[in-house]
């Protein structure tokens, strides 16, 4: 049975709540790493993630004890959904925040990819073909962003691969779980990896891994990180709750929409018209992949 239109329609109003409230964390980042190393920007995302989900979790009776297995899991998704974070946050210090979105939408081709080759998923060809062309357009982006800024440039890329991985780490425990234990279990996952990381490199002088005292508006900043990717993440639950994956998956490319206008609003940056186009063949096949999911998993009609 399909979810009732009215449930629909809440999911997409979700899912473009998800796709404004994430560029606001990213500019709340952006603006942040002019004097905040990346990995206390990152700590600061998930601890503020945990300090609300957590005790809401625990309020709601869904914080059950993980067994070995899922404690196992809950810390590698952890680490991996870390490393992303981390990557992104580099990646905006000197990129403008469209471009490293458009870049970082690579993520559901290698998706695509990861689930055939650890997952046993069946890919045919016409996907495959997708994810080469999501590719190449994902590259027209980069080449003058990597001219531009160096190897800053591909950190997107390796953001993507890092979110491909947590998100198959994520079935395995997705379905199980509820999401706001998920999301209070990767907070918290990821609090205990990167807090004791800020602690030995004090004073170590390693510009991204060395914390500092904050100043003024830049308390701000790091609550803001922390507070939009917690509401983005609950929109994106929530979303997945009311309706199918497939109708909701390609709204996500708003993304880029909302990230361009905030980058422009904010920082006075527009991608250029190479980039427009690397982003337009992202999306293009980016909604063919999805639209091809969806034909796959369509149910067989009834028999006569």
């Amino acid at each position: 049975m399909s979810p009732a239109p009215d449930r629909i329609l809440a999911g997409i109003m979700l899912m473009i709540g998800f796709t404004v409230t994430a560029p606001v964390m990213d500019s709340f980042a952006k603006l942040a790493s002019s004097e905040i190393p990346v990995a206390q920007i990152a700590a600061a995302r998930f601890a503020v993630q945990a300090a609300i989900l957590v005790p809401l979790a625990a309020l709601l009776g869904l914080l059950t004890r993980p067994t070995p297995g899922e404690a196992g899991l809950h810390l590698l998704r952890a680490g991996l959904i870390l490393a992303a974070t981390s990557a992104f946050f580099a990646a905006l210090r000197v990129m403008p925040l469209a471009d490293a979105i458009a870049i970082f939408f690579v993520e559901p081709f290698i998706l695509t990819l990861l689930g055939a080759l650890v997952l046993g998923e069946t890919v045919g060809w016409r996907r495959v073909l997708a994810c080469i062309i999501g590719f190449v357009g994902a590259l027209l982006v980069i080449r003058p962003s990597f001219a531009a800024f160096g190897a800053a440039a591909l950190l997107p890329l390796l953001t993507a691969l890092f979110f491909a991985c947590y998100m198959v780490a994520t079935r395995q425990v997705a379905r199980h779980t509820h999401p706001v234990a998920l999301q209070a279990w990767t907070a918290l996952g990821a609090c205990v990896i990167v807090l004791p990381l800020l602690a030995v490199f004090e004073g170590s002088g390693i510009a991204p891994l060395d914390p500092v005292m904050p100043r003024g508006i830049f308390w701000l900043w790091l609550a803001g990180v922390g507070l939009a990717a917690t509401v983005a993440h609950l929109f994106v639950s929530a979303a997945l709750r009311c309706a199918p994956t497939a109708v909701i998956a390609p709204l996500q490319y708003l993304e880029i929409v909302a990230a361009a206008i905030l980058g422009f609003l904010i920082f006075d940056d527009l991608p250029d018209a190479q980039a427009l186009v690397g982003i337009a063949i992202i999306m293009g096949a980016g909604l063919y992949v999805f639209m091809r999911e969806r034909h796959l998993n369509r149910p067989p009609p009834p028999a006569p």
